[in-house]
């Protein structure tokens, strides 16, 4: 047997493993129709599909397409920090590097592997709307690592000791400037995109504006910085300036209440969503904190979460949520008033 004869054995036997493992997870299987809540109250969430490897971006492609073509076969180890650009791109941190899929072009590429960009521990991920800038945490080399919209790496944020833990980061392209969370500092700093410190934001307490842990970030549509303050089990509310404006969240097993809050995004409308990875859901909050629905629950499939982490939501209100035990991307529709008036009556 020649090499090459080899090499498409593997290959053969590497796409007939992972459609066991991932119970036939090509794209073109049948997407289940879960909604929340259950009728007869009308829909509000809608599952979409998941995101496992390589194989869910190839779409029409031919069996033999998704085995010998040119893409590395892989799946995602352990998800965490996800983002979405301006072309539907998904961007996504996993075990030491980024992972990129482009479904509009049936694309995957990775990021971060090699030379001066090389990736440790990545946690969270951002991409400029402006640029195509993407920045990414790195836990383990306390810095934040910032490629150009070629991919390739151009320079590093965060002097010895700046950063500690930057678990998290969000980007403000209106005002050319980056929030990122340092979960051990207990702070928020503001940079310039260039890099240049601006203000801080917090610091170790139980008051307003202070933090046990922050998390995870996000923006609402006004540029207002919301930060889940992961060991305070609540959400924080602060201007683009840094002033403290809400707060709402305690420690319990109630609607409305956290035990392990992680991930934070706001869809078109001004909703919060909170990952939980304790209750194993997405909760629902209206701006000022009241819950108006949780999705999800404890388990492995459509629909449902096992150690849930990070969640972003695009343009048209698509709903990332990672999972890091089962190594997946869900994704749900938020169905807004501009989907219900294009629902059947």
């Amino acid at each position: 047997m020649t090499i090459k004869h080899v090499e498409i054995f593997r290959k053969l036997f590497l796409f007939v493993a992972l459609l066991v493992i991932t119970g036939c997870a090509g794209p073109g299987r049948e997407v289940p129709e879960i909604v929340w809540p259950l009728p007869p109250d009308p829909p509000k969430i809608k599952y979409v599909g998941i995101i496992k490897s390589s194989l869910d971006v190839h779409e029409g492609d031919s069996l033999s397409d998704a085995i010998f073509g040119a893409g590395r076969d892989f799946r995602l180890v352990k998800p965490y920090g996800v983002t979405v650009d301006k072309q539907n791109r998904i961007y996504v941190t996993d075990a030491g590097k980024v992972v990129i899929f482009d479904r509009q072009n049936k694309k995957v590429r990775t990021l971060g592997e090699e030379g001066m960009g090389k990736l440790m521990l990545p946690s969270s991920i951002a991409v400029s709307s402006v640029d195509g800038r993407i920045y990414v945490t790195d836990i383990s080399q306390d810095k934040i690592f910032i490629y150009n919209s070629q991919y390739r790496f151009e320079r590093t944020i965060g002097e010895v000791g700046e950063l500690v833990n930057p678990t998290a980061i969000v980007i403000d392209d209106k005002r050319g400037r980056l929030y990122v969370a340092d979960s051990k500092k207990n702070e928020v700093i503001a940079y310039s995109t260039a890099g240049q410190k601006q203000f801080i934001i917090g610091k170790k307490g139980i008051g307003d504006g202070e933090f046990h842990a922050p998390a995870h970030l996000t923006l609402d549509g006004e540029g207002n910085i919301l930060v889940t303050d992961g060991l305070n089990f609540r959400i924080q509310t602060f201007s683009p300036e840094g002033k403290f404006i809400r707060k709402f969240g305690k420690l319990g097993d109630a609607p409305g209440t956290f035990a392990r809050p992680k991930g934070i995004a706001v869809d078109s409308e001004g909703h919060i969503y909170v990952v939980d990875a304790a209750f194993q859901n997405v909760q629902i909050f209206d701006k000022e904190g009241q819950v108006l629905l949780a999705y999800g629950k404890n388990g492995i499939g459509p629909g449902e979460f096992f150690l849930p982490a990070g969640i972003c939501i695009d343009q048209e209100d698509r709903i990332y949520v990672t999972e890091q035990y089962t190594g997946r991307i869900q994704i749900f529709q938020y169905l807004g008033e501009r989907w219900r008036q294009h629902m059947p009556r």
